[in-house]
Order: C-alpha cells, then structure tokens, then sequence
C-alpha cells in the first residue's frame, strides 16, 4: 500500500520540531481527517531557505509528507520553493495510496503558509504567492488529482 520511501519518512521523519524565531510559520489542517500540519522556516537575508523544521498530528502519510516536503525545500529559495507542489511531494515519496492524496497537498499549502507568514512580516511579495487556506478539503483533493 505504501512505499518504501513513505515508510523510511514515517518511520524515521527527517527535520521535526520547531524553529524559535522562525522566518515563516505556516499551519494547515483538513477538518474531515484531522491532520494538522505545521512548517517553520529560517530564510537567510538572501531569500534561501537554510532551515526547516515541522510538527505534524496526523497519520503516517502526512508526517511522511512533512518529512520528504520540507528535504525538498530545505536550501532552496523562497521562490524555488513556492514551486514545490503536491505531485512533486508524491512523487519524490514514490506516490501515495489515492485515499491519502490530501496529505501531500496539506504539505504543500503549510510551505506555501510560511511562505506567506515570511512575506507578511517582512512586507515582501513574492509573485506567484497566494493567501493559504487553513483547512484543506475534499474539494481540493479532486481539483488536484
């Protein structure tokens, strides 16, 4: 059902905790499920992510979803990283079961949360930059899958 790389980030989640002072803090949930996931970033004065950090209630593929999405920003810029989407999530995890879908974009909207977090607090706009929303729904899921 799931794969050995969702299993490896499950198991052993690269980067949690929190970050005190953090950049950028960005937290999502999807009511229906109860997951709740939450990014902290530490973006440099030059705009490139040099940590990452998370907190995730939830099941085992949104804290593998946390894990593989913040390896994926981790040293990127911050307009690298708003191109991180919920298919490369899944993809760079070998995929997930359709049902599970809705952690990987849960993982997308809290890097894109922070992100806008960042933003707000150093008056920036970062093009291509929407406001999150804070719960993901089903709606969502079938939008993007």
């Amino acid at each position: 059902m799931y794969s050995e790389k969702v299993m490896d980030h499950f198991s052993n989640p690269r980067n949690v905790g929190e970050i005190e002072n953090a950049s950028g803090v960005g937290t999502v949930g999807n009511a229906k499920c109860g997951d709740i996931m939450r990014i902290y970033l530490d973006i440099n004065a030059d705009g490139i992510i040099e940590d990452v950090k998370f907190k995730t209630f939830g099941c085992g593929a949104a804290v593998a979803t946390s894990s593989m999405a913040t390896e994926l920003v981790k040293g990127k810029t911050v307009n690298e990283a708003l191109l991180i989407t919920n298919k490369a999530v899944m993809d760079a995890l070998d995929g997930l079961p359709p049902v599970k879908v809705h952690c990987s974009l849960l993982a997308e909207e809290a890097i894109h949360a922070a992100l806008w977090d960042y933003a707000t607090k150093n008056n920036l706009v970062i093009e291509g930059l929407e406001k999150p929303k804070s719960d993901i729904g089903e709606e969502e899921v079938e939008e993007n899958y």
